[in-house]
């Protein structure tokens, strides 16, 4: 019988880090797989090199993977880890700075050689001179303990078996935390049934690990962390790139319209493009375009072809596709661009998250050409806003920017699956008739003949019969489509399409959440902000503070009360992942002495940060 205690835990965070080969990606999904299985709120963080394969052992090389799990509602993957794996110096090197004094941390001795050491600038072993006394450390041979266990597959080279100490470092992990590892063991069976070999090798270092921890000495207990408490429902674990193409597909299926997807692949953004092109089965097309103005040219002749045209990039793609976007403003038709945000400019930070492209959205086009904007603020909340996206734009024709960010894309949480028959009705009328009659009488179709609600212009399929028109980026008169240089018509129509996309209805007011209602301080997000907003505003408020706190999904336009609300506080603050370009557009449109707080380091907020400059702006103001 085992002498092991089994401890309760209420939260914890975990980080396994390692070289960019060592799986450490796949480590975390699977562990974050089966602890979403487990019914726990969670938060990932993804956070790898930009390389495609960086020299082994050296700190570019270092992949990371963070879990924050617990029996409550979680909002943030953690400011630091209560447990970091390091597989190798750079692993321990390139994160011990995160980690807390008496902080666990598993390292594998294995790959703690002197050329290791050196290759990171390691003058010492860091297991020998006593730098780490402060933590408690399990140094645990992973790979030599993997290469044992696996000794009986002599069809596999001593280098095949080291791969598989990721799936030791997961069974011992899972152990300690009491999480299962069915869902692996299917998982594995599916990626390597036609390996039988590769496969029994990884299932047995993954059942070699949870062995270790139940057998040696070195571990005395084990952690459970009990289900949360979320409301009834069908939940699964879901990233923000997924359930942004599952918003669109949702979206598609209830406007009742195919869904074409104009892409070039490009980091943060391309697992979209991959999630799509599995779904075809649901009228999906998906085409991989040899550049980024070739992709949102597809796309765009998809929605005039009577589509839901969708295009998905990064920052500097959206450079290659403004004048694009700018035609699908002149010609208004609907077309959704996906925005995933990463560090810039120019090829910038490939992997590290910003939000830094709010201005670029807004007025990165010739010409005065406005588009609606909106931004997720979970990966969850990437399957709403992208069913919104399809909605505005489809309702009021225009093009519409999505933007989400690294942070979301990669990161994941658990989703209540929605029922198809709870999410409304997108249903789109192509004009099918003649709207007008010409100067003799005679049917004709006026293709800038707008709805009087909604400022939108018909929707012809071409190939339609009687409703041929012009086409192109030149203006176009009022009413009849033709082109048109007078200058009357080009301020009318410059107004026109800027008065459709600023009367948008069905955009809700921005709600603030203050619960002792004598707050002087707002704190106002965007975007992937909520979470460590959300977590520091409940630190302070913890420590007996009044803060109000509020957030934006709406950016263009703002939500109609926004005003009002900014001129009810003392003072606003504004976090955001940029220079402060939300800040800007609040103080030019409200006049309003909004406060930027910012960051541009590639990481979302720490909570504690936020807490510390929220405390600042409260003794300011009080």
């Amino acid at each position: 019988m085992s002498s092991k205690t089994v401890q309760k835990l209420d939260r914890v965070v975990i980080r396994f880090a390692g070289d960019s080969g060592d799986g450490m990606q796949l480590t975390g999904d699977r562990f974050t797989s089966e602890t979403a299985s487990m019914g726990n709120d969670l938060s990932t963080l993804p956070n790898f090199p930009a390389e495609i394969r960086a020299p082994q052992g050296t700190l570019p090389g270092v992949s990371s993977f963070q879990l924050h799990f617990a029996d409550h509602e979680v909002l943030t993957p953690g400011d630091a880890p209560d447990v970091l794996v390091a597989m190798n110096p750079a692993a321990l090197m390139a994160n011990l700075g995160d980690v807390p004094r008496g902080a666990t941390i598993i390292i594998n001795t294995d790959e703690f050689s002197k050329r290791a050491l050196a290759k990171v600038g390691y003058a010492e072993n860091p297991l020998e001179d006593g730098s780490l006394e402060s933590f408690h450390v399990h140094a645990v041979p992973l790979t030599s303990i993997t290469v044992d266990a696996l000794a009986r597959f002599e069809g596999l080279t001593r280098k095949e078996k080291e791969r598989a100490k990721n799936m030791f470092a997961l069974g011992l992990l899972s152990w300690m935390y009491t999480r299962p590892t069915t869902g692996t063991e299917a998982f594995l069976t599916k990626k390597f049934g036609a390996h039988p070999e590769i496969l029994e090798a990884n299932l047995t270092a993954l059942k070699a690990g949870w062995n270790y921890g139940e057998t040696t000495e070195d571990f005395a207990s084990s952690y459970e962390i009990a289900p949360a408490v979320m409301p009834p429902g069908t939940y699964r674990n879901i990233t923000g790139n997924t359930a942004l193409a599952h918003g669109l597909v949702a979206a598609a299926h209830q406007a009742k319209l195919p869904l074409v997807l104009g892409s070039y692949p490009i980091t943060p953004a391309s697992d979209i493009l991959h999630a799509l092109s599995s779904l075809k089965r649901h009228d999906i097309t998906t085409m991989q375009a040899e550049d980024e103005i070739a992709g949102i040219g597809i796309a765009l002749g998809a929605s005039f072809g009577g589509a839901i045209g969708v295009t998905t990039t990064s920052g500097p793609g959206v450079a290659l596709k403004s004048e694009m976007i700018g035609l699908a403003v002149s010609l208004e038709l609907p077309l959704i661009i996906v925005d995933v945000q990463r560090g810039g400019p120019s090829t910038g930070l490939p992997t590290k998250t910003e939000q830094s492209d709010l201005l670029q959205a807004m007025f990165g086009r010739n010409g005065e050409s406005p588009v609606p904007i909106i931004a997720p603020s979970t990966p969850a909340d990437c399957f709403d806003a992208a069913f919104e996206a399809v909605r505005i734009a489809t309702a009021y024709r225009t093009p519409v920017f999505l933007l989400s960010d690294g942070y979301l894309a990669n990161g994941s949480e658990p989703w209540s699956v929605p029922e198809v028959a709870d999410l409304p009705d997108l249903s789109v009328e192509f004009a099918s008739a003649p709207n007008g009659v010409d100067v003799k009488g005679e049917p004709v179709f006026h293709p800038f003949l707008r709805d009087p609600e909604t400022l939108a212009r018909p929707w012809a399929v071409p190939g339609t019969p009687g409703l041929e028109h012009r086409i192109g980026g030149i203006e176009k008169a009022d009413i009849t489509g033709n082109i048109s240089y007078d200058p009357d018509n080009h301020d009318k129509m410059t107004r026109l399409r800027a008065a459709k996309v600023a009367g948008i209805a069905g955009i809700p007011d921005v709600v603030v959440e203050d619960p002792a209602g004598d707050a002087k301080l707002l704190i106002l997000g965007w975007g992937s902000t909520q979470g460590p907003i959300a977590a520091a505003v409940r630190a302070v408020r913890n420590a007996g503070h009044s803060v109000a706190s509020a957030h934006l999904r709406n950016l263009n336009p703002f939500p109609a009360n926004l005003g009002e609300v900014l001129r009810s506080y003392d003072r606003v603050v504004v976090p955001e992942m940029n220079l402060g370009q939300l800040s800007m557009l609040l103080r030019a449109e409200f006049l309003v002495d909004v406060r930027p707080h910012t960051s541009v380091r590639g990481l979302p907020f720490s909570t504690v940060d936020l807490a510390d400059v929220i405390l600042t702006h409260l003794e300011e103001v009080t």
